[in-house]
Order: C-alpha cells, then sequence, then structure tokens
C-alpha cells in the first residue's frame, strides 16, 4: 500500500508533463492569411461618397482549408481613414491555396484626393498606405484572422 502513494504520485506528475504538450498537438495552428487588392471598379458615387468592387486575393498558408465566413477591411491613405468595407458572404480557401472574391468599399474620395494634393505639393515621391481587417473563421476553435499591410503608392507622374 505504501509503493502505491508513490506511483499515483508519478503517474499524476506524468500526466501534467504531457498534458500540455499532448494539447499542442491536438490544436491547430493557423498561419495569417496575405491578402491583396487585385482590382478596383467604381461602382456607384457622389462628391461626398464612393462605393467600390475591390478583388481582393487570399491566400492560405496552412495545410488546411479555411473557411471564411466574412471579412472586413478598412484602408488608410497617408495616414487617414479613407475607406471601409463589409462582406457577409461564405468561401472556403483551399489548404496551401488561394481564392478571389469581391466586396464593395465604401470611400470619401474627397479626402483621399486632399491628402494626396497635400503630399504632391510637397514634392513627396509616394504616398503610404495600409489595409487592415480580419477574415472571421467558421472553425470552433478559431474565429477571427486579423491582418495588416502596409506600402505605398508611387506619386511619380502625378506632378
Amino acid at each position: 500500500m505504501l509503493m502505491l502513494k508513490p506511483l499515483r504520485l508519478m503517474g499524476a506528475l506524468m500526466t501534467c508533463l504531457l498534458l500540455p504538450a499532448a494539447c499542442s498537438l491536438v490544436t491547430p495552428k493557423f498561419g495569417r492569411p496575405t491578402v491583396t487588392v487585385v482590382g478596383v471598379e467604381l461602382v456607384s458615387g457622389n462628391l461626398l461618397q464612393q462605393n467600390f468592387r475591390v478583388k481582393f486575393n487570399i491566400q492560405n498558408p496552412n495545410d488546411r482549408a479555411l473557411p471564411v465566413s466574412g471579412l472586413q477591411a478598412a484602408l488608410n491613405v497617408g495616414g487617414e481613414p479613407v475607406a471601409q468595407g463589409q462582406n457577409d458572404h461564405a468561401f472556403v480557401v483551399p489548404a496551401a491555396g488561394n481564392i478571389d472574391f469581391d466586396m464593395i468599399i465604401t470611400a470619401n474620395m474627397a479626402l483621399a484626393l486632399l491628402k494626396l494634393a497635400n503630399k504632391v505639393d510637397q514634392h513627396a515621391d509616394s504616398i503610404d498606405y495600409d489595409v487592415s481587417g480580419a477574415a472571421r473563421i467558421d472553425l470552433p476553435f478559431l474565429r477571427n484572422l486579423p491582418f495588416h499591410q502596409t506600402g505605398s503608392f508611387s506619386l511619380n507622374g502625378i506632378r
């Protein structure tokens, strides 16, 4: 009976040590998708607000398909919010694959043009932008995959 307690204690210690490792094998790790803009088309608009159909490409670096239930995105140009939109249409990005999808982005081009004119007046060569948002994932253990990309638009040829 005295030998049984140390064996139970050893078993409990081994379980405590191995449980986190076992959980890490069960919990899948997803890499962030790469989201790029591949096309823009003006759908409707007026002086204050414009609606653009923006075609995105999302690349899945994971070894499992990525069921996306929606996506929201915002565009900042020169540090100012310029456009935002949301897509509630579900789609699946294949494992280690990519897919194109469209969404409507609502923009305030008057603000963007003012920012652009200011940079051109300063003789800048480019203006910075960033696109950020999140893909809503339809998996029980993962709900959102945020993304954030930065870059710059060349202003050469605008002056």
